[in-house]
């Protein structure tokens, strides 16, 4: 896939991506089951949607930290983004 005309690399592209997919699959997901908000451990009412973008966002804040303190390859860093995410959609 040719990329240059962006500046892109194929993995900011895939990266990319996947956050479209996520955000479609929330989509479809909340007209197929819609859910009403939950109060979690932050003691505020969420919905799949807020614990999507809690996620994302500190998913970024943990692969910033993790090339601040290990530098690249930050491949375990997004094991522990998904391990991350999972506890925010479980207890959030």
């Amino acid at each position: 896939m040719d990329l240059s005309w962006m500046g892109w690399t194929e993995p900011t592209a895939i990266f990319f991506a996947s956050i479209a997919f996520a955000i479609i699959i929330m989509f479809i997901w909340s007209i197929k089951a819609p859910q009403s908000p939950r109060v979690g451990i932050l003691k505020i009412e969420t919905t799949p949607g807020d614990r999507l973008f809690i996620s994302l966002l500190g998913s970024a804040f943990i692969c910033l930290g993790w090339v601040f303190m290990f530098g690249s390859p930050i491949w375990w860093s997004l094991a522990v983004c998904g391990l991350f995410a999972a506890a925010v959609f479980k207890w959030v």
